[in-house]
């Protein structure tokens, strides 16, 4: 069962629109200092590193990327012991996110839905979509 389908975070794309305007405006008002440019710069590329996140299953892996991927993760099928649709708390934030109570990994760049995976050691990832039960249904295809 292949499956691939990419998410698009369209507040983050607004936030970014909004930053690019800032930024420009500083600029223009206090002049080049290549340090300001520079740290507009990665925060920049940090955001657009966010913009999407695909979510892709061949017959061996989960994977999942971010943007134009520098974030990326893969979980072998093989380890997977459960897939479930969840719905994210709205505090749980957007991004990559690390919750302690309870204790999981969140990659997630738009809405509260998300599928929640548990692996053969005991951790717990949520995978952030616009479309929970048909990545649902893929994992548990993929996994059996």
């Amino acid at each position: 069962m292949n499956y691939e389908h990419t998410q698009t975070g369209y507040l983050i794309i607004v936030v970014l629109i909004a930053l690019v305007l800032l930024f420009g405006s500083i600029l223009s008002a206090t002049g080049f200092e290549p340090i300001i440019f520079a740290i507009m710069l990665l925060s920049l590329l940090i955001l657009i590193s966010f913009t999407t996140l695909k979510v892709m299953i061949d017959e061996n892996y989960l994977r999942i990327k971010f943007g134009y991927g520098i974030f990326r993760k893969s979980f072998p099928l093989s380890k997977v012991v459960s897939a479930r649709t969840v719905r994210n708390h709205w505090y749980y934030g957007w991004g990559i996110r690390l919750w302690l109570w309870p204790k999981m990994l969140i990659f997630n760049v738009s809405g509260l839905d998300a599928v929640e995976i548990r692996m053969e050691n005991g951790k717990i990832y949520r995978i952030g979509t616009d479309e929970p039960k048909e990545l649902e249904s893929a994992i548990l295809q993929a996994v059996r």
